[in-house]
């Protein structure tokens, strides 16, 4: 039986760790606790592992990390739910003054917040809409092209609210030297 094919319970030893038993199963690793140096993750592919006794692995494990990371993903890709974003340190607490060109008409003050708040909500509706196309059962793959580069430009449109966003990672991408 092959190294990588280890069930929870086999017996190992390790060149540097000692004997040692399999508790955990990952996908690229096995977490050993040794007699000698105790809990320990060792890659799969390290091939310093000699087994000792194998035990079957069973054919449909899954780490409950994996599944975690797995069903974060979906919502994030699949719900209309929010994430919460946060605004940029120096933006809390301020507000944004319109004013018209007609010195006659009343101006308007909105805070950063809310104005924030709305620009997260339409990046989140671009994404359940990227989505909803890209699973969409009756478009053509060119159709799907198609409205995948209008949103695209979209969010390169959207890129001038970056500087709002605490983390670079939840800022707006756009085409990056397209049109």
């Amino acid at each position: 039986m092959d190294q990588d094919d280890l069930g929870i319970g086999s017996r190992v030893s390790h060149p540097e760790f000692g004997d040692g038993v399999v508790i955990n199963v990952k996908t690229r690793t096995y977490e050993i606790v040794f007699v000698r140096s105790g809990r320990m993750e060792i890659s799969k592919f390290q091939n310093a592992l000699t087994v000792i006794e194998v035990v079957e692995p069973d054919t449909d494990l899954v780490s409950k990390s994996e599944m975690e990371v797995s069903l974060i993903n979906i919502l994030k890709r699949y719900s209309d739910l929010q994430e919460v974003i946060p605004l940029g340190q120096k933006w809390i607490g301020g507000k944004i003054i319109m004013q018209p060109g007609n010195t006659s008409l009343k101006g308007k003050e909105i805070s950063i917040d809310a104005f924030f708040h709305k620009i997260v909500m339409l990046r989140d509706r671009l994404r359940v809409m990227e989505q909803r196309i890209n699973s969409h059962s009756i478009m053509t793959d060119e159709d799907k092209v198609n409205m995948q580069q209008y949103i695209t430009r979209i969010y390169g449109s959207l890129t001038t609210f970056n500087d709002l966003f605490k983390n670079k990672e939840d800022n707006f991408v756009g085409d990056k030297g397209g049109e």
